[in-house]
Parts: C-alpha cells; structure tokens; sequence
C-alpha cells in the first residue's frame, strides 16, 4: 500500500519565474506604445502623407502649371 504522506514528492510544479512575466508585461507596453506612436504621427502629418502619396493632385503643382 501507498502512504498519502509521500504524494507531494512525485508531483512536479514548477514555478513560472517572476522575469518571465515582467518581460510579458514590458513587451506587451512596448508594442502598444510603438502602435500607438506611429498611429499619433500618422495623425499628425496626415497632410503631407496625402501629398506623398498623390503629388500629382497636390495644389501647389497645379498652381505651377498653369
């Protein structure tokens, strides 16, 4: 017969370390601030992404051409 008093020897739970979840943390932060970074920035220069994206509908080459 077994005795109940040895179970907890067979069993094998190891801990998650502490850094591996700090560095979850840190890196899920990382990745929102660079989305929400580039995101500002597009906001910011809306206009001149338009511009490089279509120059020739931009006004001051029109203006120039005529």
């Amino acid at each position: 017969m077994s005795s109940d008093s040895r179970k907890d020897v067979y069993i094998d739970a190891a801990p998650v370390p502490e850094s591996q979840s700090s560095l979850l943390k840190v890196g899920i932060i990382a990745a929102a601030s660079a989305i929400a970074g580039g995101l500002a920035a597009s906001w910011w220069y809306r206009k001149t992404i338009t511009k490089l994206q279509n120059p020739i509908n931009s006004e001051n080459i029109q203006n120039l051409e005529d």
